[in-house]
């Protein structure tokens, strides 16, 4: 097998779910081939680049092969390797938001229904003004 469809490869490799939020991904451009936004259509070879975003997590993956079937996670690993600036950006990212304190964690443990209803209040605000 030469090449794969990027949709197919993406959800065979375990990016994704579903094939159908791959085909949404790709279409949406948070997928990448060798620095070129592509179509779901495109064929991925091994030796390719691929940048993807899963979930606000932005990878850089280099394919090693190719698989058009999902299979086990054992072998879906196997399709693809990470680049180490990948890894230590998405490492970093992780690490801040384990270290972000969440809304209203300075109220203490318990908060009143006063503390209660301005934390309503905080959260309601902030989904306002998110575009």
């Amino acid at each position: 097998m030469d090449g794969v469809r990027i949709d197919r490869w993406l959800w065979a490799a375990r990016l994704f779910k579903t094939r159908g939020a791959a085909t949404e991904a790709v279409l949406g451009g948070r997928a990448h081939v060798n620095g070129v936004r592509v179509k779901p259509s495109k064929d991925v070879r091994a030796g390719d680049r691929i940048e993807v975003t899963v979930a606000d997590v932005r990878r850089e993956l280099v394919v090693l092969a190719v698989a058009e079937k999902r299979g086990p996670a054992a072998v879906a690993a196997t399709l693809y390797q990470e680049t180490p600036e990948s890894i230590a950006r998405r490492e970093q990212r992780s690490l801040e938001r384990k270290l972000s304190r969440p809304l209203g964690a300075d109220l203490g443990a318990r908060p009143t229904k006063r503390d209660r209803r301005r934390l309503d209040a905080l959260r309601a605000q902030m989904r306002s003004r998110r575009p």
